[in-house]
């Protein structure tokens, strides 16, 4: 990813301070966690849907119904069935009848006025959308998602734009978002800056003001499509809950370092929201090995495609969960399970992204941390989130998801009072939030630990008692840390939390000399996940407890295995790939 500005430098290096801006504000916002409103209305949302795919049109059904969205606001288009099409073939069977029908329709009204004439600019007539009844768009699996380049297009101007921008593809919904500026006949050559990025106020995000909130329901397949309305109705229901992680690269001093920025920022926002927050700081993304449970957000950068944790099957999502990868092409083959990031990250069970569909240079991404401020503190719905984080339109960005999906609509006393009433295990990750958020805020470590030991929650939940052991360790009482955590062991944790579990109590074994035991449980976290990424590297760590217990036996067991894996390991040697 190229880090050239996507729109004037001068005015990027204004909005990053302004966005930095807001995000102190709403870090300010966090010591009341003051959230509020309902699920958003259906019939302010348009369905569309390849008539050409049977899958697109059933989807739509479904979210209409479940969304509560008029029957007579599904609109079906007649366009390729392939992940791009051409300028022409956008403009012919997606974006004109787009507009027409939505006039047609009267959900939205376009109507002339006269502009007064300004330094720059002559007195002029501009006909733009005055009224609106609807404010999001969502496209069906099915729809092409980008816009191919058309070398013949020529458009006047286009020499004040650096030479990298002089480009006319773009992601459909992003072009798709400047619909209400239609006859207006924005430049289709390079970005648009976005009016209202960094926006506070929910209501500004609005097609009288130029944005329609283009989403999509699409992926690999048809029921992963589904599925992303499923899980958002089921978090919006019992709130977003789990851990969030963050993958940093560490730069300080290059035009990279924005990217680093964003998403230090939005792992801040998180951390005193109450999450569980992992902020890996190495240049590296997340290894293989690195056993990522329970996730509710993830945010990194800058793999071409999905790595580490997330190109296994083991790697577990959240219902509800936000997964955003900063890469130029995270978007490029969306409908691949295995290609770039977003397709990956919804096949592995997230419920919303972002991505891009072709280079859209750094500064052209989504603000992450303008994205999870927007989203946690101010209660905005997923749509809304995503366009307010956005700098530029009529570019590279494509958001997936249902966009009517506002997990933190309620406040946490509301969501945490309908957990204790259902009884829903999910309890136990508000509880959690809770100690989070008093120790995010300074208070002392001791009074968070008498607050899970009196929790009768504790007893019975591996969450909690995870919890417990990591204060204790922090505390200076390893003793009683490797004890909670064998006691969470004990207390079904899911697959990845036991593997974490497994290796944070060796560790904890060893430091207190109880090599013995160390090696018991590293043993068994062998047999029980055979399907560990680096099992060379485990074997040499049991070969070494086994010397260390001067268990000759297992020594030589241990090197046996290493030798059965490849030649090279048994010498320290990763297996070949």
């Amino acid at each position: 990813m190229n880090p050239n500005p996507a729109v004037d430098h001068r005015h990027r290096e204004h909005a990053a301070r302004r966005g930095l801006r807001h995000w102190g504000l709403a870090l300010l916002l966090l010591l009341s966690r003051i959230c509020s409103g309902a699920a958003e209305p259906g019939d302010e949302v348009v369905v569309a849907y390849n008539s050409r795919i049977p899958e697109s049109l059933t989807l739509a059904r479904y979210y209409a119904q479940v969304r509560h969205i008029p029957t007579n606001q599904m609109f079906g288009l007649e366009c390729g069935t392939g992940d791009e099409v051409s300028r022409t073939e956008f403009e012919v069977g997606i974006q004109r009848p787009l507009a027409r029908w939505l006039e047609q329709k009267n959900l939205w009204q376009i109507r002339a006025e006269i502009l007064s004439a300004t330094n720059g600019q002559p007195a002029r007539i501009v006909r733009s959308v005055k009224d609106s009844f609807v404010r999001y768009l969502v496209l069906c699996y099915g729809i092409p998602f980008r816009i191919k380049e058309d070398p013949n297009l020529k458009e006047s101007n286009v020499e004040t734009l650096r030479p990298e921008l002089r480009r006319n593809g773009a992601a459909v919904d992003s072009e798709l978002a400047t619909l209400p500026m239609i006859e207006q006949h924005p430049p289709l050559t390079g970005p648009l800056r976005n009016w209202v990025y960094t926006s506070t106020n929910r209501a500004f995000l609005h097609p009288t003001n130029g944005l329609l909130m283009v989403s999509r329901l699409d992926g690999p397949d048809a029921n992963i499509a589904r599925g992303l309305v499923d899980k958002a109705l089921q978090a919006e229901a019992d709130g977003l809950w789990g851990r969030a992680y963050f993958d940093l690269r560490s730069i300080t001093n290059t035009d990279y370092k924005l990217g680093d920025e964003w998403i230090r920022g939005a792992s801040e926002l998180c951390r005193h929201w109450g999450f569980e927050t992992i902020v890996d700081e190495q240049p590296e993304t997340f290894p293989a090995e690195f056993p990522m449970s329970q996730i509710a957000f993830y945010c990194g950068w800058y793999d071409p495609a999905a790595s580490g944790p997330f190109a296994r099957p083991t790697v577990e999502f959240m219902p509800g969960a936000f997964a955003y990868h900063l890469h130029s092409y995270s978007a490029a083959r969306l409908r691949s399970p295995t290609e770039n990031w977003v397709g990956p990250l919804l096949a592995r069970g997230a419920t919303i992204s972002m991505g891009s569909v072709e280079e859209p240079f750094l500064s052209g991404t989504p603000d992450i941390a303008v994205f999870t401020a927007r989203l946690l503190y101010q209660g905005f719905s997923f749509g809304e989130a995503a366009y307010a984080a956005q700098s530029v339109l009529s570019w590279q960005t494509t958001v997936v998801g249902d966009p009517l999906y506002r997990p933190f609509a309620r406040t946490p006393a509301q969501l945490h009072t309908r957990l204790e009433q259902t009884r829903n295990p999910l309890l136990d990750w508000s509880l959690l939030g809770l100690a989070n958020l008093n120790l995010a805020k300074g208070t002392p470590i001791d009074a968070a630990v008498d607050f899970l030991e009196h929790s009768e929650a504790t007893r019975r939940s591996a969450v909690l008692t995870e919890k417990l052991g990591d204060l204790y360790q922090a505390q200076g009482k390893p003793s009683s840390a490797a004890a909670e955590v064998e006691r969470a062991l004990r207390l079904n944790p899911t697959p990845q939390q036991r593997v974490r579990l497994q290796l944070s109590l060796a560790g904890r074994l060893t430091a207190l000399h109880r090599e013995a035991e160390a090696y018991r449980v590293l043993r068994q976290l062998l047999e029980s996940s055979p399907d560990y990424p680096a099992r060379a590297a485990l074997l040499r760590r049991l070969q070494t407890l086994a010397g260390q217990a001067k268990d000759t036996v297992e020594m030589n067991r241990c090197e046996a295995e290493l030798r059965a894996l490849s030649p090279g390991a048994a010498a320290g040697q990763p297996p070949p790939r």
